[in-house]
């Protein structure tokens, strides 16, 4: 019956599991390990585990479980794997398909914790590394080798949100024999469909859309059942990156809404992006639903036509003006998360990505005067006009 839900019903029900007491608010779990009615039942979970069968909270537990069930469902995934951390999500994938003298290509515009793990973690233990840009097929193909393992992108890249094809860099990647692993934040579980498209491993910091509401740490990773199981899950059980079953249930709750949230969110930066595209001000406004935007045509394909949640602007005048329009703002709080109910205005290259040498930040183009805006649910016409304020604050 669920595989006939829609979306919004899958955000709502998908792999809930009650207890005997039948509650209709999904039951946190909060042990840490778990009772065997014999030795002979101990023995043999060890062995093979059920699907509703747990051993020891970092292996699983029955909250955490329906949390993976439930993003699996929308993803349109065979399986997932609930992390502590968007980050332990990225450094789980990555490293458990992975060993010395194996070779990755990634896209070299990433938020800066992800090239730490390609830069400074893999390298460290023999994997080869090679950066392409992301959105010119020639050099993805021009990277591969016959020992290319993996790739990895940011399906939309933070902060400067260029859009990576998906099925172009998959079919790429295949033809050498190579996984597939996006992550895919900015894109989120609701427009993009990335496993159709043809991702093998796709990743989500589910700190940011799918909590929505700035409470808590955690992290997802999609795939087969072959890949999860098999390849992913003895590597985090045994390392210990592994979802609280409190954040579990919290993202449970951030589920139930994201459909409605993003699509406003959504509907609102369009709003502001066409509010401020060509102000004085402004060097260039980077959002991918503009018609202006390199890969326009490739969003309304891969994304049904929705630039997502985040939008950046580029101020005239670098650091001191972006400091000036961020001081400036009444109604965003200025911090470094994204995808949350509050507007968050972030500057990069002091913040998020300040470790990145001048050059890299120069190439990428995370300028001094770059500030990531994402987008949350105050009313539209207010977060323009605030907006507009800052702006001329900035000219001071």
């Amino acid at each position: 019956m669920s595989e006939t839900w829609n979306n919004r019903t899958k955000l709502v029900h998908g792999g809930t599991r009650r207890s005997q007491y039948n509650e209709v608010s999904e039951a946190i779990f909060l042990t840490q390990g778990f009772v065997y009615d014999t030795a002979e039942q101990a023995e043999a979970r060890f062995i093979e585990t059920g699907p509703d069968e747990f051993i020891y909270a970092r292996y699983g537990n029955p909250t955490v479980a329906m949390f993976e069930d439930r993003i699996a469902m929308l993803e349109g995934a065979e399986d997932a794997f609930a992390t502590a951390s968007g980050m332990a999500a990225v450094s789980g994938a990555l490293t458990s398909i992975l060993k010395a003298g194996d070779h990755v290509v990634s896209a070299k515009a990433l938020f800066g914790s992800c090239l730490y793990i390609l830069e400074n973690v893999l390298t460290r233990y023999g994997v080869e590394v090679t950066f392409v840009d992301g959105t010119d097929l020639d050099q993805w193909r021009s990277a591969m080798r016959p020992d290319t393992k993996a790739v990895f992108f940011e399906s939309m890249s933070n902060p400067t949100l260029e859009v990576i094809n998906i099925a172009a860099v998959s079919c790429i990647a295949h033809e050498f024999g190579a996984t597939v692993v996006v992550d895919n934040v900015f894109s989120t579980p609701v427009f993009s469909k990335a496993i159709e498209q043809g991702a093998d491993v796709v990743i989500y910091s589910a700190t940011k859309h799918i909590d929505g509401q700035g409470r808590v740490l955690g992290g997802v990773v999609l795939g087969t059942k072959d890949y999860i199981r098999g390849t992913l899950e003895p590597y985090m059980k045994h390392t210990g990156g592994s979802l609280s079953p409190f954040n579990a249930w919290t993202l449970l709750k951030g589920l139930e809404t994201i459909d409605l949230r993003v699509k406003a969110q959504a509907e609102t930066a369009l709003q502001i992006a066409e509010a401020l595209e060509g102000h004085a001000v402004l060097e260039r406004i980077i959002y991918p639903g503009l018609k202006g935007h390199a890969q326009h045509a490739l969003v309304q394909s891969q994304l049904g036509g929705r630039g997502g949640t985040v939008l950046s602007l580029d101020l005239k005048g670098g650091k001191d003006a972006a400091f000036r329009f961020l001081n400036a703002l009444t109604i965003p709080v200025i911090s470094n998360n994204l995808g949350d109910a509050k507007s968050i205005a972030t500057h990069p290259a002091t913040t998020t990505h300040q470790r990145l040498s001048d050059e890299l930040k120069d190439e990428l183009g995370i300028t001094p005067g770059l500030v990531r805006f994402s987008v949350g649910l105050e009313d539209g016409n207010d977060l323009v006009a605030d907006l507009k304020q800052a702006l001329a604050a900035a000219q001071a």
